[in-house]
């Protein structure tokens, strides 16, 4: 069965952006896209609709932030198959029970007062430690919302744990003819310290260690897809700060998750750094079993 792209909506303008992005997303993929709302998500969110009007019943309401999504992905990529619903559900509730049977989640980066468009929502966090899906929180500049730098970004963890989201960032690196750069950090000892007795410097064995952990992550994806165009690197420091960093050069960036059985989504440091302060759109992809 063939899988939709899912993105919610409430009538802001980060959630209109969200759509930009899963219309181009739903095009490229050739997938359907379902763009759903969720009657409640005023509540927790605080949306500023941009189409209201006095007494209007929430079903004209929902309707009208329907329409103008809708009309909004098919104006952009026009010939694109798209089908909306309303959901009477709580929306983090509604968005986990659409993964279930969606290719990718999409949600649009919420934020208040002076620091709008830099913190992420309550339902954005919920979607990502609980999707069973890949979810992208859609943020960043145009430059990177409509992919004009033409790179995709990969933290890539242990190589035990990061398939699944190396397998994901090497799809959107094939489909959209992106360069894919490949990211693993290390840290080693506090600069100062002396050479070891092999002369070495501190450093070196952590970023050999490092290099060949990237190397096995990603060599069975790598040979499978050689048409993909892939820089692979390692970098000294922390890995939410490097990831941030190099996240103003890039269209996507790709991080993954560990799911345990019944407690959802690891989302670790780097994950929630990423989900909130990354300059470009940010894929959340579940490590299943």
């Amino acid at each position: 069965m063939e899988q939709p792209l899912v993105v919610g909506v409430d009538g802001s303008d980060q959630s209109l952006r969200a759509v930009d992005w899963a219309a181009d997303e739903a095009a490229l993929r050739g997938l359907p896209l379902r763009i759903v709302y969720a009657s409640l998500w005023e509540h927790y969110e605080g949306a500023a609709y941009v189409y209201s009007a006095p007494h209007a019943s929430d079903r004209a309401l929902a309707e009208a932030i329907l329409g103008a999504a809708e009309g909004r992905a098919q104006s952009r990529r026009p010939g694109i198959r798209t089908a909306v619903a309303v959901l009477p559900q709580e929306p983090t509730d509604a968005l986990l029970q659409e993964s279930e049977l969606a290719s990718v989640v999409v949600v649009g980066s919420r934020g208040r007062g002076a620091i709008k468009g830099m913190l992420l929502g309550s339902v954005g966090l919920g979607v990502a430690s609980w999707a069973r899906c890949p979810m992208v929180v859609v943020r960043g500049d145009a430059a990177a919302v409509e992919g004009r730098h033409e790179r995709i970004l990969l933290g890539v963890g242990h190589p035990d744990r990061n398939s699944s989201a190396v397998g994901f960032a090497f799809q959107e690196a094939m489909t959209r003819g992106s360069v894919l750069d490949a990211v693993r950090t290390w840290r080693g000892p506090a600069r100062g310290h002396a050479p070891s007795a092999s002369g070495q410097a501190p450093g070196v064995p952590y970023e050999a260690k490092a290099a060949a952990e990237l190397d096995e992550a990603l060599r069975g994806t790598r040979i499978r897809h050689p048409e993909v165009r892939i820089r692979p690197v390692t970098v000294e420091g922390h890995t939410h700060r490097v990831l941030v960093e190099r996240s103003a050069a890039a269209d996507l960036l790709v991080v993954g998750a560990r799911r345990n059985k019944g407690l959802g989504l690891q989302l670790s440091r780097t994950g929630h750094a990423v989900l909130q302060h990354a300059a470009c759109p940010v894929a959340v992809v579940p490590q299943h079993g």
